[in-house]
């Protein structure tokens, strides 16, 4: 079983890649972390894309297809895979589909969770979180038990992330808007596409995303 998560900044993508890889097995495979993992392997790919970063120039499509190629190989056997970060253009959907045609294997589903944009400047501009443990907090919807004390540690300082204000959190989702939401219609004429409502709670979005799974 192969996935792919699609959602703007603070949909919860993350968390539910999480549970996805301990229910099912799958492998997930963000990115990001591919590429730190290339460059500070040394790898030709690696020094490829450094050079490039350095310069700061996007990655072009061909060599995130070919780490992603690479970490397919790498992972044959496991239970399927989760993309995080990629695709983000019809190109590079494109692109991924042949790729993975090459190796006899499909995009089973791709899964679009939904919130709504207010909804999500209010749940990301919420955040904040222990500066000792780095436990996480919310302002509405996760407060620790006693005010100014970290439930977990007793510590008494926090943090927030800086790009975590509501002027910066929308300017992330413009360019999600803009960058990334072009490539649903791709996969919905695939009938590849399926939409979860991401405002729900934790449990119940991870429940609509097994009835997709499990009715395969």
């Amino acid at each position: 079983m192969n996935l792919i998560l699609v959602g703007p900044p603070g949909a919860g993508k993350g968390t539910q890649a999480q549970r996805l890889v301990d229910t099912y097995g799958l492998v997930q495979l963000s990115t990001g972390d591919m590429l730190r993992s290339e460059v500070s392997s040394g790898s030709a790919l690696g020094v490829r894309a450094k050079k490039i970063m350095d310069d700061g120039q996007l990655v072009p499509d061909d060599l995130m297809i070919a780490m992603i190629s690479r970490q397919i190989d790498a992972k044959k056997g496991s239970g399927g895979i989760i993309l995080d970060g990629f695709p983000r253009t019809t190109g590079q959907a494109e692109a991924l589909d042949v790729m993975l045609g090459a190796r006899g294997i499909k995009m089973d589903h791709v899964i679009q969770l939904e919130v709504d944009e207010d909804a999500i400047v209010a749940r990301l501009s919420g955040r904040f979180a222990c500066s000792s443990c780095g436990t996480g907090y919310h302002d509405t919807y996760a407060k620790p038990e006693v005010e100014g004390v970290c439930d977990k540690c007793g510590a008494t300082e926090f943090s927030r992330r800086s790009d975590d204000n509501a002027e910066t959190v929308r300017s992330r989702l413009a360019a999600y808007n803009e960058q990334t939401a072009p490539i649903l219609p791709y996969y919905e004429e695939k009938g590849s596409l399926k939409r979860v409502n991401g405002l729900g709670g934790m449990e119940i979005v991870f429940g609509e995303i097994k009835e997709i799974i499990e009715g395969e």
